[in-house]
């Protein structure tokens, strides 16, 4: 287990998670990539718990992805089936799930700071705090993609399903873009990736 998963996580990250997932019985499936997700968490018929996590992920993404969803399984087996799926017994399970991984020798220095303040207050993805998904981004390898905040007012852009997009004005912390076919107004987090067909 630790050998695979050394080619997925920081270094000193491994042996931990390997902890974890043997403590919790869990079933970890390492899939191909997911647009919509980084991972998932479920209870199998037979009782037993599968974690599913994206291989693209670089590897500080990857813990924190693991983390999140072994955070579900702990959080549902102390609380019960009826919490939230990322209400606040979620988050308590996963802060004090992640505390012993954020350290530098896990994380890099530049980094650190964005992951400790992300987890005064975890959110359901850590996409959506822009912060933290723009540390972790400089870890994921070249593409031709460029971030929404980036691109100039009008700016023409296709998303990962190929609908174009032309980008409209910041409304608070998100910029509303004009779906071209349909003319329906669509709200994007300035840190998605688009990829800029004309400006």
């Amino acid at each position: 287990m630790e050998k695979i998963l050394l080619k997925y996580l920081p270094e000193r990250a491994v042996t931990p998670c390997a902890s974890l997932i043997k403590v919790n019985a869990v079933h970890l499936k390492i899939v191909g990539d997911r647009i919509t997700r980084h991972g998932d968490y479920r209870r199998l018929p037979n009782g037993k718990h599968q974690i599913t996590v994206n291989a693209s992920l670089n590897k500080y993404r990857f813990l924190i992805t693991l983390v999140h969803e072994i955070a579900h399984l702990v959080a549902f087996e102390k609380y019960g089936r009826r919490i939230k799926p990322h209400g606040l017994e979620w988050k308590k399970t996963f802060q004090a799930l992640m505390l012993p991984f954020i350290r530098p020798e896990i994380f890099p220095t530049k980094v650190l700071p964005v992951v400790a303040n992300h987890f005064k207050n975890p959110k359901a993805s850590s996409d959506t705090d822009a912060k933290l998904s723009l540390a972790l981004k400089q870890f994921d390898p070249v593409s031709n993609k460029t971030y929404i905040f980036e691109l100039p007012i009008g700016s023409v852009f296709r998303i990962y399903n190929g609908k174009l997009f032309k980008k409209g004005p910041k409304k608070i912390k998100r910029y509303e873009c004009v779906e071209l076919s349909s003319g329906r107004t669509y709200v994007f987090q300035p840190n998605a990736e688009v990829e800029l067909i004309k400006d």
